[in-house]
């Protein structure tokens, strides 16, 4: 069954018609047939960029297998396996992927579209472990695009916003699998800030932006290291578990006070087998060239005051550069500043226009699935290659059949 709207609630989707097929040539048909139409994934984004007026698909239906190649050290997957999912399946063969979100309950295809990313210093996004994609493009062809033979064109289609075809599977790069443990620090000084994040395989950072100090450092390191000593950068041990939201219970997050453990249930923050929050929010984030992360920092101090009375928390991670033309990575090593908000639009829109006014200076490029209001302008003028997707979009999708009004607004037809 296809949702009618997105996880937060905060968009109900437009479409006039929603289907599941249950065959690559059945989406093929439907797409052949369609003026407008989108996929559906897991409806975790916060804004507009996957509706449609016309036809609303979900690709949960198709068929499931997941392809392991052991010689290429990649696995193949459809589109709409949740990265939990996926994750799981691969450890009990040995295998693992060398980053996750937050949250392993989104699907493949949706995470590498917008570009969503995990964290560490030396981890690209989860679209830079693609390998290769197979889409149904608007004349219901497929076509299947790979990183070695289709160079330039691949690294325009990985992180596409939906807007080049409907992707039905996805090959990633694996890693062999590995084991981590998870500590949780507390009272980071900002000074800190990048020793902290250099400090593991994958640190996240959070702060409410009403104290000078960070609130709480998660520090996800190999289980062969040893624990981060008493005074660790100033910091002091957690001795209870935490959630990132100040005051939630604990319970749905990964285990936090160094036991050791897989991979995937260590590097995102919640659980696969709980809902993490009722949805009852909005969230933005912004990525800065982590060399001016500092300066990014101090500059949003000035409108913390608007930012605190709104915030639920704020996470900072930072992300390493890629080659993939729409990615907030996109040939610079990033500090992601991200925003999870009450979930209140009235409120929260000034003060994010406020948030991206500071943030100018430093030519942010917002999370695609997020909440953010930038013009147009600011978009295309933040990514190098933005006019080479433009053509893409022309060329492989010329009647517009996976076009909707917020890509319009961000990518005019020429």
């Amino acid at each position: 069954m296809v949702a009618r709207r997105n996880w937060a609630g905060n968009v109900h989707y437009a479409a006039r018609r929603f289907h599941e097929p249950t065959s690559v040539d059945e989406l093929r048909r439907l797409v052949a047939g369609s003026d407008r139409l989108r996929a559906a994934g897991t409806g975790h984004s916060f804004n507009r960029f996957g509706d449609t007026t016309g036809d609303l698909v979900s690709l949960a239906g198709l068929p499931p297998d997941v392809t392991l190649d052991r010689d290429r050290s990649t696995v193949t997957v459809p589109a709409a396996l949740r990265y939990g999912d996926l994750a799981t399946a691969l450890h009990a063969q040995g295998y693992a992927l060398a980053n996750l979100a937050s949250l392993p309950h989104i699907s493949v295809a949706g995470a590498v579209a917008t570009g969503t990313h995990g964290s560490g210093v030396r981890n690209g996004n989860l679209a830079s472990a693609v390998a290769a994609l197979e889409l149904v493009t608007a004349d219901g062809d497929l076509l299947t695009l790979d990183r070695d033979a289709d160079g330039d064109t691949f690294a325009g289609a990985v992180v596409s916003l939906g807007a080049l075809g409907v992707v039905t599977r996805v090959t990633l790069d694996v890693v062999p699998a590995f084991t981590l443990c998870q500590y949780v620090r507390l009272g980071l000084a900002r000074e800190a800030l990048d020793e902290a994040l250099d400090s593991a395989y994958s640190v996240s950072i959070f702060t409410d932006w009403r104290t000078p100090l960070l609130r709480e450092v998660w520090v996800k390191q190999h289980a062969e290291l040893p624990p981060p000593p008493a005074g660790w950068l100033g910091t002091t041990a957690a001795e209870t578990p935490r959630h990132p939201v100040a005051g939630l219970s604990p319970e749905h997050c990964t285990p936090q006070l160094g036991p050791p453990g897989p991979w995937h249930e260590r590097l995102p923050h919640f659980r696969l087998g709980f809902i993490p929050s009722s949805g009852d929010e909005l969230q933005s984030e912004y990525h800065v060239p982590r060399a001016a992360g500092a300066d990014a920092l101090a500059a949003l101090d000035e409108v913390a005051h608007l930012i605190a009375p709104v915030l639920q928390v704020c996470e900072l991670r930072a992300v390493a550069a890629d080659r993939l033309w729409l990615s907030p990575n996109h040939g610079r090593d990033s500090l992601a500043i991200h925003f999870t908000w009450v979930g209140d639009a009235a409120a929260v829109t000034p003060v994010v226009a406020a948030v991206e006014e500071r943030l100018a200076p430093f030519s942010p490029r917002p999370h695609w699935g997020k909440v953010f209001g930038l013009a147009p302008a600011a978009v295309a003028a933040a990514w190098p290659r933005y006019a080479d997707f433009l053509a893409l979009m022309v060329r492989l999708d010329p009647s517009g059949t996976f076009r909707t009004d917020l890509l319009d607004r961000y990518f005019p037809r020429p």
